[in-house]
């Protein structure tokens, strides 16, 4: 009996083990706009649209001109003070959120002569 509790025992560990593992890590790069407006705010331009977007009851999101999609951040605090900037966000995906880990302004491109 305690043979087949331990088996059982390893096996859950390996099945959770196998679901964390599938959760990986990716990185994006786009604007900080909200979930409303979309690639419409996508600028800084639009800053204060999505600050004014959010208050009313909208998400602040990153669109992804690469891609053409809006994801909504989670946690939002993550993304506050961003909004019109470019960033470069890292965490995993669930749907259309992504389930931020880090956040950080995006490199400039630099013309070489």
């Amino acid at each position: 009996m305690a043979k087949r509790l331990l088996i059982c025992s390893a096996a859950l560990l390996f099945v959770a083990g196998l679901t964390l593992a599938g959760q990986d890590t990716m990185k994006w790069t786009g604007v900080i706009t909200n979930d409303m407006c979309g690639a419409k705010d996508a600028s800084p331009a639009g800053a204060e649209c999505t600050k004014e977007c959010v208050k009313k009851g909208a998400k602040l999101a990153l669109y992804d001109a690469a891609t053409k999609k809006v994801y909504v951040l989670d946690p939002q605090e993550k993304a506050t003070g961003h909004e019109g900037h470019t960033v470069t966000v890292e965490g995993t995906l669930d749907g259309d959120t992504i389930h931020v880990t880090s956040l950080m302004m995006a490199k400039s491109k630099e013309k070489s002569m």
